[in-house]
Protein backbone atom coordinates (compact mmCIF):
# COMPACT_ATOMS: atom_id res chain seq x y z
CA UNK A 1 0.00 0.00 0.00
CA UNK A 2 1.27 3.52 -1.41
CA UNK A 3 1.19 5.73 1.77
CA UNK A 4 0.28 9.53 1.44
CA UNK A 5 3.16 12.22 2.47
CA UNK A 6 0.59 12.86 5.43
CA UNK A 7 0.46 8.99 6.28
CA UNK A 8 4.72 8.97 6.15
CA UNK A 9 5.01 11.67 8.58
CA UNK A 10 3.10 9.97 11.38
CA UNK A 11 4.83 7.12 10.19
CA UNK A 12 8.27 9.15 10.75
CA UNK A 13 6.44 10.23 14.07
CA UNK A 14 5.92 6.27 15.60
CA UNK A 15 9.59 5.46 14.37
CA UNK A 16 11.00 8.28 16.32
CA UNK A 17 9.15 6.95 19.18
CA UNK A 18 10.39 3.83 18.87
CA UNK A 19 13.90 4.42 18.22
CA UNK A 20 13.58 6.39 21.61
CA UNK A 21 13.04 2.91 23.39
CA UNK A 22 16.16 1.48 21.95
CA UNK A 23 17.90 4.49 23.31
CA UNK A 24 16.26 3.67 26.78
CA UNK A 25 17.68 -0.17 26.74
CA UNK A 26 21.59 0.87 25.38
CA UNK A 27 21.73 3.05 28.66
CA UNK A 28 20.40 0.34 30.73
CA UNK A 29 22.19 -2.16 32.46
CA UNK A 30 20.38 -5.48 30.82
CA UNK A 31 22.89 -8.24 32.32
CA UNK A 32 21.29 -9.61 35.47
CA UNK A 33 17.84 -8.78 34.43
CA UNK A 34 15.21 -11.15 33.88
CA UNK A 35 13.65 -10.55 30.07
CA UNK A 36 10.26 -9.99 31.70
CA UNK A 37 11.74 -6.94 33.62
CA UNK A 38 13.20 -5.62 30.32
CA UNK A 39 9.35 -6.28 29.25
CA UNK A 40 8.11 -4.36 31.52
CA UNK A 41 9.93 -1.52 31.60
CA UNK A 42 9.73 -1.40 27.49
CA UNK A 43 6.05 -1.23 28.10
CA UNK A 44 6.03 1.40 31.15
CA UNK A 45 7.80 3.27 28.48
CA UNK A 46 5.74 3.17 25.45
CA UNK A 47 2.23 3.74 27.69
CA UNK A 48 3.41 6.06 30.44
CA UNK A 49 6.20 8.37 28.76
CA UNK A 50 5.83 8.09 25.35
CA UNK A 51 1.50 7.98 25.25
CA UNK A 52 1.57 4.94 22.89
CA UNK A 53 0.52 1.99 22.68
CA UNK A 54 2.77 -1.78 22.39
CA UNK A 55 1.95 -2.88 18.84
CA UNK A 56 2.99 -6.46 19.21
CA UNK A 57 0.59 -6.71 22.73
CA UNK A 58 -3.12 -8.95 21.63
CA UNK A 59 -1.35 -8.86 18.10
CA UNK A 60 -2.51 -12.81 17.33
CA UNK A 61 -2.75 -12.89 20.66
CA UNK A 62 0.41 -12.26 21.75
CA UNK A 63 0.55 -11.10 25.86
CA UNK A 64 4.24 -9.28 25.35
CA UNK A 65 5.33 -6.11 24.15
CA UNK A 66 8.30 -7.50 22.86
CA UNK A 67 10.26 -10.75 21.36
CA UNK A 68 13.35 -11.32 23.03
CA UNK A 69 15.62 -13.96 21.38
CA UNK A 70 18.57 -15.26 23.34
CA UNK A 71 22.10 -16.80 21.46
CA UNK A 72 20.35 -19.68 19.57
CA UNK A 73 17.37 -18.09 19.37
CA UNK A 74 15.62 -16.92 16.10
CA UNK A 75 13.16 -15.02 16.63
CA UNK A 76 9.55 -14.47 18.32
CA UNK A 77 11.69 -15.28 22.11
CA UNK A 78 8.87 -14.91 24.68
CA UNK A 79 10.08 -12.95 27.72
CA UNK A 80 10.35 -14.72 31.28
CA UNK A 81 10.61 -14.20 34.84
CA UNK A 82 13.00 -17.11 34.74
CA UNK A 83 15.01 -16.14 32.20
CA UNK A 84 17.81 -13.98 33.42
CA UNK A 85 19.95 -11.88 30.69
CA UNK A 86 23.87 -13.09 31.60
CA UNK A 87 27.17 -11.87 30.65
CA UNK A 88 28.65 -13.51 27.52
CA UNK A 89 24.86 -13.81 25.60
CA UNK A 90 23.63 -11.87 22.66
CA UNK A 91 19.61 -11.25 22.57
CA UNK A 92 17.83 -9.59 20.22
CA UNK A 93 14.95 -7.34 21.45
CA UNK A 94 12.25 -6.90 18.16
CA UNK A 95 10.02 -4.13 19.79
CA UNK A 96 6.65 -2.30 17.40
CA UNK A 97 4.90 1.01 18.47
CA UNK A 98 1.64 2.21 17.17
CA UNK A 99 0.92 6.20 17.48
CA UNK A 100 -1.61 7.84 15.67
CA UNK A 101 -3.25 4.83 14.10
CA UNK A 102 0.50 4.50 12.49
CA UNK A 103 3.26 1.53 13.51
CA UNK A 104 6.89 1.13 13.47
CA UNK A 105 8.51 -1.61 13.83
CA UNK A 106 12.51 -2.42 14.86
CA UNK A 107 14.97 -4.49 16.66
CA UNK A 108 18.24 -4.85 17.55
CA UNK A 109 20.60 -7.88 19.17
CA UNK A 110 22.70 -6.66 22.31
CA UNK A 111 25.89 -7.87 23.23
CA UNK A 112 26.17 -8.74 26.74
CA UNK A 113 28.97 -8.02 28.38
CA UNK A 114 32.34 -9.51 26.72
CA UNK A 115 31.21 -11.47 24.00
CA UNK A 116 33.33 -14.39 22.23
CA UNK A 117 34.66 -13.26 18.66
CA UNK A 118 32.26 -15.77 17.13
CA UNK A 119 29.31 -14.11 18.62
CA UNK A 120 30.48 -10.60 18.13
CA UNK A 121 31.02 -11.47 14.42
CA UNK A 122 27.92 -12.18 13.78
CA UNK A 123 25.97 -9.55 14.86
CA UNK A 124 28.26 -6.82 13.02
CA UNK A 125 27.40 -9.10 10.11
CA UNK A 126 24.18 -9.22 10.62
CA UNK A 127 23.95 -5.60 11.48
CA UNK A 128 26.20 -4.90 8.07
CA UNK A 129 23.73 -7.20 6.14
CA UNK A 130 21.15 -5.13 7.24
CA UNK A 131 22.41 -1.98 5.99
CA UNK A 132 23.21 -3.20 2.72
CA UNK A 133 19.57 -4.10 2.50
CA UNK A 134 18.52 -0.40 3.29
CA UNK A 135 21.12 0.15 0.45
CA UNK A 136 19.44 -0.92 -2.44
CA UNK A 137 16.11 0.50 -1.73
CA UNK A 138 15.03 3.33 -4.34
CA UNK A 139 12.44 4.02 -6.63
CA UNK A 140 12.60 1.57 -9.91
CA UNK A 141 14.48 -1.18 -8.15
CA UNK A 142 13.63 -4.32 -6.70
CA UNK A 143 12.74 -6.70 -3.83
CA UNK A 144 14.94 -9.09 -5.47
CA UNK A 145 17.75 -6.65 -5.04
CA UNK A 146 17.18 -6.17 -1.08
CA UNK A 147 17.18 -9.98 -0.49
CA UNK A 148 20.13 -10.57 -2.98
CA UNK A 149 22.50 -7.70 -1.16
CA UNK A 150 21.57 -9.17 1.93
CA UNK A 151 22.27 -13.18 1.10
CA UNK A 152 25.48 -11.56 -0.48
CA UNK A 153 27.14 -9.84 2.24
CA UNK A 154 26.32 -13.25 4.66
CA UNK A 155 27.73 -15.78 2.33
CA UNK A 156 30.87 -13.95 2.12
CA UNK A 157 31.32 -14.60 5.67
CA UNK A 158 30.02 -17.56 4.99
CA UNK A 159 26.47 -17.50 7.32
CA UNK A 160 23.34 -18.66 6.29
CA UNK A 161 20.06 -16.84 6.06
CA UNK A 162 16.88 -18.01 7.73
CA UNK A 163 13.91 -18.18 4.79
CA UNK A 164 11.16 -18.63 6.72
CA UNK A 165 10.53 -15.32 7.65
CA UNK A 166 10.99 -12.24 6.38
CA UNK A 167 10.24 -8.29 6.27
CA UNK A 168 6.64 -6.85 5.63
CA UNK A 169 4.93 -3.89 4.96
CA UNK A 170 3.75 -1.49 7.47
CA UNK A 171 1.68 0.92 7.81
CA UNK A 172 -1.92 0.90 10.29
CA UNK A 173 -1.31 -2.80 10.08
CA UNK A 174 1.30 -4.84 11.10
CA UNK A 175 1.88 -6.61 8.50
CA UNK A 176 0.71 -5.71 5.49
CA UNK A 177 1.85 -6.49 1.39
CA UNK A 178 4.58 -7.04 0.11
CA UNK A 179 6.60 -9.95 2.08
CA UNK A 180 10.47 -9.09 1.63
CA UNK A 181 12.88 -11.67 1.70
CA UNK A 182 16.24 -11.72 2.89
CA UNK A 183 17.51 -13.80 -0.40
CA UNK A 184 16.95 -13.56 -3.86
CA UNK A 185 17.80 -12.56 -7.51
CA UNK A 186 18.27 -9.15 -8.67
CA UNK A 187 15.94 -7.82 -10.83
CA UNK A 188 13.20 -9.81 -9.64
CA UNK A 189 9.79 -9.46 -7.41
CA UNK A 190 7.82 -6.42 -7.01
CA UNK A 191 9.06 -3.00 -8.32
CA UNK A 192 10.14 -0.62 -5.38
CA UNK A 193 7.65 2.75 -5.76
CA UNK A 194 7.43 5.84 -3.67
CA UNK A 195 5.37 5.63 -0.80
CA UNK A 196 6.21 2.07 -0.18
CA UNK A 197 6.61 1.40 3.78
CA UNK A 198 8.27 -2.07 4.51
CA UNK A 199 10.63 -3.61 7.03
CA UNK A 200 13.58 -5.35 6.41
CA UNK A 201 14.77 -7.79 8.84
CA UNK A 202 17.70 -10.59 8.25
CA UNK A 203 18.34 -12.96 10.62
CA UNK A 204 21.84 -14.44 10.28
CA UNK A 205 22.76 -18.18 11.25
CA UNK A 206 26.17 -18.92 12.54
CA UNK A 207 25.45 -22.43 10.90
CA UNK A 208 22.65 -24.22 9.04
CA UNK A 209 19.67 -21.82 8.19
CA UNK A 210 17.14 -24.91 9.06
CA UNK A 211 15.23 -23.70 12.06
CA UNK A 212 12.64 -25.25 14.24
CA UNK A 213 9.91 -23.63 16.58
CA UNK A 214 9.29 -24.91 20.41
CA UNK A 215 6.46 -26.42 22.30
CA UNK A 216 5.48 -23.06 23.23
CA UNK A 217 4.09 -22.16 19.67
CA UNK A 218 6.44 -19.24 19.16
CA UNK A 219 9.99 -19.40 20.15
CA UNK A 220 12.22 -20.17 17.07
CA UNK A 221 15.54 -21.47 17.79
CA UNK A 222 18.11 -22.57 14.92
CA UNK A 223 17.89 -26.35 14.30
CA UNK A 224 21.32 -26.98 14.76
CA UNK A 225 21.89 -25.02 18.08
CA UNK A 226 24.23 -22.08 16.72
CA UNK A 227 23.94 -18.84 17.14
CA UNK A 228 21.93 -16.75 15.30
CA UNK A 229 21.68 -12.71 15.56
CA UNK A 230 18.91 -10.01 13.89
CA UNK A 231 18.46 -6.28 13.25
CA UNK A 232 15.65 -4.40 11.86
CA UNK A 233 14.25 -1.23 10.31
CA UNK A 234 11.01 -0.10 9.15
CA UNK A 235 11.99 1.87 5.59
CA UNK A 236 10.33 4.37 3.48
CA UNK A 237 10.78 4.43 -0.43
CA UNK A 238 11.25 8.15 -1.50
CA UNK A 239 11.72 10.09 -4.20
CA UNK A 240 15.46 9.73 -4.58
CA UNK A 241 16.26 7.06 -2.38
CA UNK A 242 15.30 5.79 1.59
CA UNK A 243 14.40 7.26 4.51
CA UNK A 244 15.13 4.68 7.51
CA UNK A 245 11.90 5.73 9.49
CA UNK A 246 13.18 3.77 12.70
CA UNK A 247 16.52 5.50 12.14
CA UNK A 248 18.54 5.37 15.69
CA UNK A 249 20.89 7.79 17.48
CA UNK A 250 24.15 7.31 15.98
CA UNK A 251 23.32 5.60 12.75
CA UNK A 252 23.74 8.61 10.77
CA UNK A 253 26.66 7.62 9.48
CA UNK A 254 25.18 4.70 8.15
CA UNK A 255 23.13 6.70 5.57
CA UNK A 256 25.45 8.98 5.39
CA UNK A 257 27.74 5.84 3.74
CA UNK A 258 24.81 5.08 1.94
CA UNK A 259 24.92 8.45 -0.06
CA UNK A 260 29.03 8.01 -0.38
CA UNK A 261 27.80 4.68 -1.85
CA UNK A 262 25.18 6.01 -4.39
Amino acid sequence: MIKSAADMEKMAVAGSLLASVFTLLDRTDLAGMTTMQVNDLVEDHITRVLQARPASKGQYDYPYVLNCSKDQVVCHGMPSDKDIIAEGEIINFDITLEKDGFIADSSKTYMIGNVAPFASRLVRVTYEALWKGIAAVRPGAFLGDIGHAIERHAKRHNYSVVREYCGHGIGRQMHEEPQVLHFGKPGTGVRLREGMVFTIEPMLNQGSAKVKTEEDGWTVVTRDGKLSAQFEHTVAVTSDGVRVLTLRPGEEKMLAGLKRAA
